[in-house]
Formats: structure tokens, C-alpha cells, sequence
């Protein structure tokens, strides 16, 4: 599997934890200039912003490992600019991260969901 693929099957796998957690997927893949925010979802009356991190090795390290601090700024700024262009939204937002990590042949071995990333 390339990079991409990697990446997206990861989405899907990290989607589908998601509605079966109970969360409500509101968008996909939203884009500015400034970078994408994988997945925007609603759940407990919070509109969550959640960045999917997916390896298939753990050459570079875990998946939580690559979320860095530059990473978290640009994800704060993303949502600061979504909430500030749509309307009828949750009052309280977090950012979550979802890991996936992956056998080399492309099977799910862990899924975990980490709550409000940014403390």
C-alpha cells in the first residue's frame, strides 16, 4: 500500500469507529489553505474536530507520536476558522485524535480514539 492509501484507509477505519462510538460525522476531508481537517463530528453536544493518524509501520514511530505541536497549532487555528464560517454549531469544541495502526498487510491492529488532544 502506498502513502495514500495508507491514509485513506485509515479515514474510513477511524469514520466508522467513530458512528459506532455514537459520534455524527458532519464532514469529511474540510480544506483551507492553511491545511484539511480530517473528520468534523458532533457527539455529547461537542463539535469535534479530529485529526486521523495512521501507520503501517513502526519505523517513524506510533501514530500519536506524529502529531506534533506545530501540527495542534494549525489544527486550532482550522477550527477557529471553521466555527467562524458556519452557523448552528455546538457552543463547546474539542480536537480528538484517532490512531490507526496497520499490519503490513493492510490489517486494522489498533484503533483508539484520544479525546480533547490539545489539553
Amino acid at each position: 500500500m502506498n502513502r495514500r492509501e495508507v491514509g485513506a484507509l485509515g479515514e474510513k477505519v477511524a469514520r466508522e469507529y467513530l458512528e459506532g462510538l455514537g459520534f455524527s460525522i458532519r464532514e469529511t476531508n474540510f480544506r483551507l489553505r492553511e491545511g484539511e481537517i480530517d473528520i468534523i463530528a458532533e457527539k455529547d453536544d461537542f463539535l469535534v474536530f479530529i485529526e486521523v493518524r495512521t501507520r503501517s509501520s513502526s519505523s517513524f514511530g506510533t501514530p500519536e507520536e506524529s502529531v506534533t505541536p506545530q501540527k495542534m497549532e494549525r489544527l486550532i487555528t482550522l477550527a477557529q476558522s471553521y466555527i467562524e464560517t458556519h452557523e448552528d454549531l455546538p457552543s463547546s469544541w474539542r480536537i480528538d485524535v484517532v490512531v490507526v495502526e496497520l499490519t503490513p498487510k493492510g490489517k486494522v491492529s489498533r484503533v483508539e480514539l484520544i479525546e480533547n488532544a490539545t489539553g
